[in-house]
């Protein structure tokens, strides 16, 4: 007899792990599947900031356990500047978070295999009709749902994403004692989120102080391979050296060390717009598509609802009598995530390319813009508003404004 299950999640992230949870609560026999050994995950998949909102964990039921700390500001530095916005967050332990949401998939019925890499689609007449994994493992289902985020091997070969490599960011993060969180001429971090946009120290991109309590936090940066990092990358520097760097010449680490047993976050995701979703009998869903959101790089709560989406999808398929997960009817997860999980996105991802070819020197005039516009305003530029993210721009940016068309020309 065939191994068989009605859902298959390749992935235990995240938007997997939601999925299965979701899933396996409305009663469907849920089988995930992932590489990493059980006893050590996720010591490989460990790569995220973990700074959400607490509006995830009301939506997904996350306990209070699993964060490091709750913040109530979100800071935005540049070289010379910074703007503080009154924004409650919450800084997860991401490992505690990934593992909670494997216990309570399981305590709700789905059934995870560890040490499990999927490595293909199984396909029947051009249609998915289960995955191959280990080798020569095979499992069948009637739906397949790929959340293995960057590395895609189930999306990439059906053809129903594109990862560009020059739309990809890395990033790297330590864990830190010892950070000064208020020093003199820089924002007060204490119970805060900062974002500083500095090519000095991330061409392309930026780079990050989570507060995590006392005088520790998580710092990292991560960048684009884009115009901007080619422009004002250091030649023959990588992201560690660039690191290295920031901590040397910031003097909020002067005294900062690394705490002890604490690995380095390594990870990567694609900044661009999704082609297809899905196709039939499958999903993409979470970093796979991707998700994450262009401008600030949060991804778990938007991983999440992408894998809500699909779990809602799955179950209008397989409800009927006559169950249907055609293409057709598992498009009404691509119409969901468009209108709930990332809508405007296309502004979204247009604003973020803005941002990161602008010069430092524009930074510093941003901070000054923010600080003089209204909460409403920022809201709406934050949704994607265009007529609202046009009030920040000024004569002098019509330069940046023709680079900007000159590199949408050229792709």
């Amino acid at each position: 007899m065939r191994d068989r299950f009605d859902v298959v999640i390749a992935g235990a992230g995240p938007a997997g792990g939601q999925c299965a949870r979701d899933l396996a609560e409305r009663g469907y026999d849920v089988l995930v599947l992932e590489t990493e050994p059980e006893d050590e995950f996720p010591r490989q998949s460990n790569k995220s900031t973990a700074g959400t909102f607490p509006s995830m964990m009301t939506s997904f039921g996350i306990p209070d356990d699993v964060v490091m700390q709750y913040t109530d500001s979100v800071v935005l530095e540049s070289p010379n500047d910074h703007y503080v916005r009154t924004q409650t967050g919450a800084v997860l332990e991401f490992a505690e978070f990934k593992r909670f949401l494997v216990a309570d998939g399981r305590e709700k019925g789905a059934t995870y295999r560890f040490d499990s890499r999927v490595s293909a689609p199984i396909t029947d007449d051009g249609e998915v009709v289960g995955v191959r994994y280990d080798g020569d493992e095979e499992v069948y289902a009637d739906v397949v749902v790929d959340a293995t985020g960057p590395a895609a091997p189930l999306a990439k070969k059906l053809g129903v994403v594109d990862l560009k490599r020059e739309k990809q960011a890395i990033g790297i993060e330590y864990e830190f004692e010892g950070v000064d969180v208020d020093h003199e001429g820089y924002a007060d971090l204490h119970d805060a989120m900062m974002l500083r946009l500095d090519h000095d120290l991330a061409p392309g991109g930026y780079s990050w102080i989570f507060h995590t309590g006392a005088d520790t936090a998580k710092v990292g940066l991560c960048y684009i391979q884009n115009e901007a990092h080619h422009d004002y990358a250091k030649e023959g520097m990588g992201i560690d050296d660039y690191l290295d760097y920031w901590l040397e010449k910031d003097p909020r680490f002067a005294d900062a060390e690394r705490i002890e047993g604490t690995q380095a976050h390594r990870g990567s995701a694609h900044i661009q717009p999704p082609g297809s979703l899905s196709t039939d009998n499958f999903m993409a869903i979470g970093d796979t598509v991707p998700t994450i959101d262009p401008l600030w790089g949060e991804g778990i709560h938007k991983g999440m609802k992408s894998a809500r989406a699909a779990a809602a999808t799955v179950d209008a398929a397989l409800t009927p009598d006559e169950p249907d997960t055609s293409a057709e009817a598992l498009s009404v997860y691509d119409q969901l995530w468009h209108s709930q999980v990332a809508p405007k996105q296309k502004t979204r991802l247009m604003m973020t390319e803005l941002l990161y070819l602008a010069p430092n020197e524009r930074y510093d005039r941003l901070m000054a813009d923010l600080r003089q516009t209204d909460d409403d305003v920022l809201t709406e530029i934050n949704n994607g508003n265009r007529a609202a993210f046009r009030q920040l721009f000024h004569l002098s940016d019509l330069p940046l404004l023709a680079k900007y068309a000159r590199q949408r020309i050229a792709e």
